[in-house]
């Protein structure tokens, strides 16, 4: 709110800050995004980056997710609402600006599967990404790796819709940056899922969207013991 208040009349928050505070996306490095309604040079600020656009100021009806901030006042701009009583561009316009930046692919690939699991409107501009492909074959080359063969996808278990897993080998894996994981529900429905999969006789292993992408030696050295202890030789030998 500082940073918007800094900019002047009819900033908001935007670009990768926006979708940090909208939930797409973990806070980013670096300076406060903020966009003003203007397409004039304004004074630069300390640790904000600052974006013009003067379609921001083009009158409008309250944005659909403007209901997020709460109540209050909405701005008048087809391309903004509040959020915590934060002004900010709506979700689709930021995952417009995330996707004319210069911000890794992947990430904003990220910030579309959030924004769709979240049930934010994203408008027709934009191609979203249900089979959330680039995550599923990374992991999927991963598991290879590990001498795992091809798992079922996004299949049931029981009522649980499991993100992979091996009948055979009585093996899932859930993968929890796909979840809009908020709150004591969300934690509480993996718990419970957990402990029905583990009742009937499976195996359940965790990641990140993170770890996979960024520490996949971890998960693959995990893998790989999951797929060692799982094997139908290992289940075949004697109890010691």
């Amino acid at each position: 709110m500082a940073a918007v208040l800094a900019c002047g009349e009819g900033a908001v928050l935007s670009h990768g800050s926006a979708a940090a505070l909208w939930g797409l996306l973990r806070p980013l490095e670096g300076p406060l995004e903020v966009t003003v309604p203007t397409a004039h040079g304004r004074a630069r600020r300390r640790g904000i980056r600052l974006h013009r656009c003067a379609s921001l100021a083009t009158p409008g009806p309250p944005a659909v997710n403007a209901a997020a901030d709460g109540g209050g006042r909405q701005p008048a701009s087809r391309l903004v609402t509040r959020r915590l009583g934060i002004p900010v561009t709506t979700v689709a316009r930021t995952i417009a600006d995330l996707r004319r930046s210069s911000l890794p692919p992947r990430l904003v690939r990220r910030a579309i599967r959030q924004a769709e699991v979240a049930g934010y409107p994203l408008g027709p501009a934009v191609e979203t990404d249900g089979s959330r492909s680039d995550f599923e074959t990374s992991f999927i080359s991963l598991s290879h790796r590990a001498g795992l063969p091809v798992p079922l996808v996004n299949e049931r278990i029981g009522r649980w819709l499991v993100d992979f897993h091996w009948p055979r080998l009585r093996l899932a894996v859930e993968t929890d940056s796909y979840k809009f994981h908020r709150g004591s529900v969300a934690f509480e429905d993996d718990h419970a899922r957990d402990l029905d999969l583990r009742a009937r006789g499976y195996e359940v292993r965790r990641y990140t969207e993170h770890q996979v992408f960024e520490e996949s030696a971890l998960v693959l050295a995990d893998l790989e013991k999951a797929a060692e202890d799982r094997s139908p030789a290992a289940s075949s030998l004697p109890a010691l």
